[in-house]
């Protein structure tokens, strides 16, 4: 006979991120890749009904779908994702490692171009936006780029967000990266509690400054958060799995999707919504529920949606 005396708690809310594209990924690699704005959308829309309620989304553009932050293309894709759904819509500013993102030097060398990055806030409908505020190399595909964002190109982009109302998703690698420019950037007043700090982990191979997945790393970076944060796991290929699970048991949030993981299995290429379903059905066992749209903005201290937002979205 269950004991009725114990008292019922309501499960903790735990937001799903889908980043359903990515920079890097092609349709080579995996066919379920949404690219185009109509497929990002959908797809979008169809992992809101399995359980997320965040979208980072990149931006491909026409034709070749190689990475770009176009501001149109950009627009295109969010006003259709908020005709088909309220997520809440996280723009990316790192973009891409092909197309319009990268400029050659007179040295020879690759670089993410800033300015491009940055183009990829001025869209309508953001919310949110990724924030990198450290430098990388990424070894790839038989050569080398380098991701600059300098203290200086940090002050530019945080400015442009405050002047533009969007919150930065801080996105972490290693330690480093969020006891330099992150805390910095906090303790000088830009963003406001809760800290949305997304620790990516499992790119050690081709990002130099990376961490890889282990219990012990996470709980390291854990131990590093301003107070005040709350915190997201996103993972790369099978580190995916064990991370978001450990991030729910440190009462996190996580990110699934075909940017971090193309396999659903060893062999088996997977969708969005499976990796939604599988993030979803695990959050459950934990005895927690997946976050509304609604519930992730006031988890993240982000403004609601109203009727006249959800309908201002052209067609």
């Amino acid at each position: 006979m269950a004991n009725t005396s114990v008292p019922q708690t309501t499960p903790r809310k735990v937001i799903i991120t889908v980043a359903p594209t990515g920079g890097m990924a092609t349709k080579n690699e995996n066919p379920h890749l949404p690219v185009t704005p109509e497929e990002i959308a959908d797809d979008i829309a169809a992992c809101v009904e399995a359980g997320a309620s965040v979208a980072a989304i990149h931006a491909r553009r026409p034709g070749d779908f190689e990475a770009t932050c176009n501001p149109e293309v950009y627009a295109r894709i969010n006003e259709l994702t908020r005709n088909r759904s309220d997520v809440v819509i996280n723009n990316s500013t790192g973009g891409g490692v092909t197309g319009d993102m990268i400029k050659e030097y007179d040295t020879g060398e690759l670089r993410i171009d800033f300015a491009e990055r940055m183009k990829g806030l001025e869209a309508p409908l953001v919310e949110m936006a990724t924030f990198d505020a450290e430098t990388f190399v990424i070894n790839g595909r038989g050569r080398e780029l380098l991701c600059k964002t300098s203290p200086a190109e940090c002050d530019e982009m945080a400015a442009r967000m405050t002047e533009l109302g969007i919150k930065p998703e801080w996105e972490v690698m290693n330690p480093a990266h969020i006891l330099q420019d992150c805390k910095r950037l906090i303790d000088s007043g830009f963003d406001n509690q809760p800290y949305w700090i997304n620790i990516v982990l499992g790119l050690d191979r081709p990002f130099q400054g990376a961490m890889p997945y282990t219990p012990r790393s996470l709980h390291n970076m854990v131990d590093e958060l301003p107070p005040g944060s709350e915190l997201c796991v996103s993972a790369i290929g099978p580190f995916q799995l064990p991370a978001i699970t450990h991030a729910i048991l440190l009462g996190g949030h996580v990110r699934v999707g075909l940017e971090d993981n193309l396999y659903y299995k060893r062999g088996e290429l997977a969708t969005n919504v499976q990796l939604v379903q599988r993030a979803t059905r695990i959050i459950r066992e934990l005895g927690c529920e997946p976050a509304t749209p609604a519930e992730a903005r006031q988890i993240l201290g982000l403004k609601q949606l109203t009727q006249h937002t959800k309908q201002s979205a052209p067609a």
